[in-house]
């Protein structure tokens, strides 16, 4: 019996040991570590959790492109255990100091990305986090040189227009939303963020990308 008990034992080992998870990040160059000679924040999210990374965001992309993205991922996207999408800053940077483009630019992040969650349920019923912007554009020290003070706020409103976005789309689906403001500006707006960027402005630096992973709740158990 006790022979039994062993050699049944032995055989569980690996396959009745539970999986590790997987989490597999959408998205356009935050995700993707642009300007960053660091770990970006799937990577580091993905080791605190014990989980496999797996990192599918392209520089550029904008949210039409993450739709485009999510059939050719299946097998992937099958597996996981979370799906992180950060998106949406590229779709309004083309239109960035036109205001009044804004609210149809948003609406067509909101759809998309709403679609994107839809999409991605069909294939497997999984948690879908959305992570808002603390700017779609440039921030920081670098905004207020290249900018100018008026459009500093524009960006502002830019910013604010696609964060709406995601929100609604996380509203409609289900998914989490999770914004990143106040990690970068403070909690009451008014922190200069340019210790967490890249010497560009506009992507994290290594404290940025950690600051955003920290944000991001634990695997559901």
């Amino acid at each position: 019996m006790r022979r039994a008990a062993a050699v049944l034992l032995l055989l569980c080992l690996g396959a009745c040991a539970p999986s590790t998870p997987t989490v597999v990040t959408l998205g356009d160059s935050v995700p993707a570590g642009a300007a960053c000679a660091c770990r970006p924040f799937p990577q580091l999210y993905a080791a605190a959790q014990h989980a496999r990374n797996v990192n599918l965001a392209r520089s550029g992309a904008t949210a039409a492109d993450v739709l485009s993205q999510v059939d050719g991922e299946r097998p992937v996207l099958t597996s996981a255990t979370e799906v992180i999408i950060m998106i949406g800053a590229n779709d309004m940077a083309g239109d960035f100091r036109q205001p009044a483009r804004y609210a149809t630019v948003a609406a067509g992040v909101r759809d998309d990305v709403a679609s994107t969650v839809a999409a991605i349920e069909r294939i497997h019923r999984v948690r879908v986090v959305l992570l808002g912007y603390w700017n779609v554009v440039l921030d920081g020290q670098v905004a207020e040189k290249q900018y100018g003070t008026a459009a500093v706020r524009d960006s502002v409103a830019a910013t604010a227009a696609v964060n709406d976005a995601l929100r609604a789309a996380a509203q409609r689906t289900g998914a989490v939303y999770v914004p990143t403001g106040a990690a970068f500006h403070g909690p009451d707006g008014t922190r200069d963020p340019t210790g967490l960027l890249a010497a560009d402005g506009d992507h994290p630096n290594a404290a940025g990308q950690a600051a955003i992973a920290a944000l991001i709740p634990p695997l559901p158990s």
